[in-house]
């Protein structure tokens, strides 16, 4: 694929998560719980600790920023204020995918984060289907050490692919080379879905692979069948994506294959996560982090001081849901158990 035609759809990527209704027509699953509530949580919120650690790293608080973009000079200026907001937070960031990058040098350079956040939990992000399109282990190798990074995202996206003019839609044989390439990776693989969840036989299938961990990234936030639809108007894909706008796994409902097949497996929680409440809920239902993309993309887009006073609401909306509930720690907060509502 021509590095003109991957910039365009970069770009467009972006304007139509901010301006078009991308919205997925299922929830998320959190909305089906409820934290427990107690009016005498007998902590001080002053001394709530929402620090963690992830892939033995140490965290401020249990956030991660999920990968949106790269490969272009706009792409450049979002990833640093990201990348400067992370350091700031002392939170976790995954860029987005570097196959421009792998395909051309010179777009690598929007990509580097690392001189802006130093000590951050960083990783790296390539599609898995890309095993099947030409990269080799050398090229996802090569885009760890292109950022430093601490892990390894392998993405999985068949339903976006397909909705794609240009999509890259072999997927065959696609288990075998994953194994392959877990097995010669330094660093941990990410296996994430990008908005339609894992099943449990996806879990049980790429954790014999070799993936070390997950992140959900379950439907209820961004359908990327909608935001495909709008670069293919008056085309069959156009057509075609709607009846893909209720596709997919809850988010809550893959956190839950994944801890029924796995209970200690790194998992983050992602796909339409809005608040610290929805992080908080996460975590009680097994997972370590919480991500967030377009919930934060148009602080991300305006600034980086609206980006950071962003993270801070949401970093102070999970101490609030921890005081709440009488946990004064993320292991205390893990302990809880969720009321079922619906």
């Amino acid at each position: 694929m021509s590095d003109s035609v991957i910039q365009n759809r970069k770009k467009a990527h972006l304007r139509i998560c901010l301006e078009d209704d991308v919205q997925s027509d299922l929830f998320t699953g959190f909305e089906k719980y409820r934290m427990p509530h107690t009016s005498l949580p007998e902590v001080d919120l002053n001394v709530v600790d929402v620090r963690s650690s992830f892939l033995g790293k140490a965290l401020e608080v249990p956030f991660l920023f999920s990968g949106m973009t790269g490969g272009m000079e706009s792409g450049a200026v979002l990833n640093q204020r990201l990348a400067v907001v992370a350091q700031e937070m002392g939170m976790a960031m995954c860029v987005g995918s570097q196959r421009a990058a792998i395909e051309n040098d010179e777009r690598a350079q929007s990509f580097d984060v690392r001189r802006f956040a130093p000590d951050i939990l960083l990783f790296a992000n390539m599609g898995a289907v890309q095993l099947n399109y030409g990269v080799g282990v050398d090229g996802f190798r090569k885009a760890v050490e292109m950022i430093e990074a601490d892990a390894l995202v392998l993405h999985f996206n068949a339903l976006q692919e397909a909705i794609q003019p240009e999509g890259e839609v072999n997927f065959a044989g696609l288990l075998k080379k994953i194994e392959t390439l877990c097995g010669k990776m330094d660093v941990p693989v990410i296996a994430k879905e990008v908005g339609w969840g894992f099943s449990a036989m996806d879990v049980r299938r790429l954790l014999d692979a070799g993936i070390s961990v997950f992140d959900a990234a379950g439907a209820g936030g961004t359908s990327w069948s909608q935001v495909e639809k709008f670069r293919a108007e008056g085309s069959v894909y156009f057509e075609a994506a709607d009846a893909f706008r209720d596709w997919g796994i809850s988010t809550v409902d893959v956190l839950l294959n994944v801890r029924d097949v796995d209970d200690e497996v790194p998992l983050i929680a992602s796909g339409g996560m809005r608040t610290g409440v929805d992080v908080a809920k996460s975590l009680v239902l097994g997972a370590d982090l919480g991500g967030f993309a377009r919930t934060i993309l148009p602080a991300a887009m305006q600034s980086e001081e609206a980006l950071l006073a962003k993270m801070q609401v949401l970093a102070y909306q999970l101490r609030v849901a921890m005081f709440m509930s009488g946990a004064a720690s993320i292991s205390a907060l893990k302990n809880l158990d969720l009321k079922k509502v619906a």
